[in-house]
């Protein structure tokens, strides 16, 4: 199955160390295909690698691991494998990202590469959601970096994931991160429509955040609303 491959990641956060999944961009679309034997036979955590990232893509690629959690617990996939890898990931975020003694340090970048790891085994049991269907469109149409793109989808996505947004808020103000608001604003409908049908082909993810009868309760036209908001 393959030469035997070991990864060694220098950001913490998207899980792609222990992930199944291989996301390929295409000129239609943006997707993720999945299977056996994409994980690497060993990884190397090294938390000396990530110390000096800059403190913005530390809070993008970091908020990725939060999401990931957040979005495998909130949906019709979840289960108890999923829930246990997730709770724990959700819990070093929490001291990573808001707790007292938050903040980039020795320790916390320890538990960022552990809390990525284990977001990403919760997503093995579990799947993601809207926040990830949208930014798959961000990414496709404006080239955002996929960290980056959940932030902006997020943020504007209560109906889906309630507190958490709050949280995510907080999160945000606490390490004087700015994310911009109104970008809808410049966005031609062109650009809103080509968004949409990139997130309105993932499938998997509707079927996981509203239920397999999601096609009956969202169009794309209300995903077009939820770019709007951003």
């Amino acid at each position: 199955p393959g030469i035997y491959h070991v990864g060694v990641p220098t950001l913490a956060g998207t899980g792609a160390e222990v992930s199944i999944t291989a996301v390929v961009t295409g000129p239609e679309k943006k997707l993720g295909l999945k299977c056996d034997w994409t994980p690497f036979n060993q990884i190397v955590l090294d938390p000396d690698l990530i110390k000096d990232v800059p403190r913005d893509q530390w809070f993008y690629t970091g908020m990725d691991t939060y999401i990931h959690c957040i979005e495998s617990e909130s949906g019709i996939y979840k289960n108890v494998f999923s829930l246990a890898y997730g709770n724990q990931s959700l819990d070093l975020c929490r001291d990573v990202f808001i707790r007292e003694g938050c903040g980039q340090s020795d320790v916390n970048d320890e538990k960022l590469m552990v809390a990525s790891l284990m977001g990403a085994l919760s997503l093995t049991y579990s799947e993601v959601g809207a926040c990830h269907a949208l930014s798959y469109g961000l990414s496709f149409v404006f080239g955002y970096r996929h960290g980056y793109a959940n932030c902006l989808a997020f943020n504007h996505l209560p109906e889906f994931y309630g507190d958490a947004v709050k949280e995510f808020q907080e999160m945000v103000k606490q390490h004087h991160i700015t994310l911009p608001q109104g970008l809808a604003k410049g966005w031609t409908e062109d650009e809103i429509t080509q968004m949409a049908e990139v997130s309105y082909k993932l499938t998997h993810m509707w079927n996981h955040a509203i239920g397999l009868d999601w096609k009956e309760k969202l169009t794309l036209d209300n995903i077009k609303d939820m770019f709007r908001r951003l």
